[in-house]
């Protein structure tokens, strides 16, 4: 048995959801919140079988993939001194981070 743990932004994790439920992976859902754009994330907890490991990756894969998008810079990252507003930026968000930890027990009471 493995747990995995994905963290995926929010506009993939209704769309994650609702593919799990097809699939029918059992999946937490917990809010989480990035640190780099303090943006809000999905952290999906999955305990499941080795031999449907890839199955859940795929899911993952196939849901959450990355994207360009525009973003302001935070005021505590301009380092411009002179007045001058910030601009957007172009970074790379969505897609995911997941591991997949072994599992030592379960228990379900």
């Amino acid at each position: 048995m493995k747990l995995i743990m994905a963290i995926v932004q929010d506009k993939d994790s209704n769309r994650l959801a609702n593919e799990f439920i097809d699939a029918n992976i059992r999946a937490t859902k917990l809010s989480s919140t990035g640190g780099f754009l303090k943006a809000g994330n999905s952290t999906f907890i999955i305990g499941i079988e080795d031999e449907r490991v890839e199955e859940a990756l795929e899911l993952i894969k196939k849901t959450c993939q990355s994207r360009k998008q525009y973003v302001s810079t935070p005021m505590s990252l301009d380092v411009s001194l002179d007045g001058q507003v910030p601009y957007p930026v172009e970074v790379e968000v969505g897609g995911s981070t997941v591991f997949v930890l072994p599992v030592e027990g379960f228990h379900q009471y």
